[in-house]
């Protein structure tokens, strides 16, 4: 508990001083560069105020990867561009609405990481090498995916019309998809024993997240009305990759 505690309030220094930088630079989004590189905070605090074990090394090494890649991503695709359309409804009070909410959330979804740096083992079992592979394959569906949509964006022909190349021709969502596999592959690593069961908080809350709240939901409200984002929803996945209906 005093772990939790001590990283609740390393979070929230560390989302205060972003919402600072907001201020000067005028726009809410830039919580989302923050998320990523907040995760790479809360995993090296935890190795080096925590035991120092192959887990621990290993799951803050993977996130650093993610966290490290996630908001390079989002710093290069955000250069010369408005802010994001979503952080329109967070203008009144986004200290709390965004950056503590946020912050929060990091806290929940951290807990597999939190956990596994109060544990003194070394013990590597089948269980966690599954969930680096599950963590392979998130990290790939990310990667791959923002990539993907990266150059179909580029290109101006491609201009106002929906992407349904590559990784998206499987899942309307395959960098979403891919972020909520990652944190199930985390907590696989992490697991040892009983206590790791309560850890479980951590990738459920991103799948919440993604499915029902702030992920899906709101970036699908756009494209209501729009005729080729609705054929395209009627033949592909909502999440999981599979074929297209025919």
């Amino acid at each position: 508990m005093a772990q939790i505690i001590i990283t609740a309030v390393t979070i929230w220094l560390y989302m205060t001083t972003w919402y600072g930088i907001s201020i000067y630079k005028k726009r809410n989004d830039i919580t989302d560069i923050a998320w990523g590189l907040g995760f790479i905070l809360v995993a090296l605090f935890n190795l080096f105020t925590g035991y120092f074990t192959f887990q621990s090394i290993v799951i803050t090494f993977l996130t650093i990867i993610w966290g490290g890649r996630l908001a390079l991503h989002i710093y290069l695709r955000n250069i010369n561009k408005k802010e994001d359309y979503r952080y329109d409804q967070f203008k009144s009070n986004p200290y709390i609405k965004v950056f503590l909410v946020q912050g929060l959330f990091m806290l929940l979804i951290s807990t597999p990481i939190i956990t596994i740096s109060q544990i003194n083992t070394n013990n590597w079992t089948n269980l966690n090498i599954i969930g680096l592979i599950v963590w392979s394959i998130g990290f790939y569906f990310e990667s791959t995916g923002d990539q993907q949509l990266k150059n179909f964006l580029s290109k101006p022909e491609n201009k106002g019309k929906i992407m349904d190349q590559g990784l998206w021709k499987y899942t309307r969502h395959p960098n979403y998809f891919g972020e909520v596999t990652m944190w199930w592959g985390i907590w696989l690593i992490s697991f040892y024993n009983q206590n790791s069961i309560f850890s479980i908080v951590g990738p459920l809350t991103i799948t919440i997240l993604i499915l029902f709240v702030s992920g899906i939901p709101m970036l699908e409200k756009k494209y209501i009305g729009n005729i080729d984002f609705e054929n395209y929803k009627k033949r592909t996945s909502i999440f999981i990759p599979w074929f297209n209906k025919t």
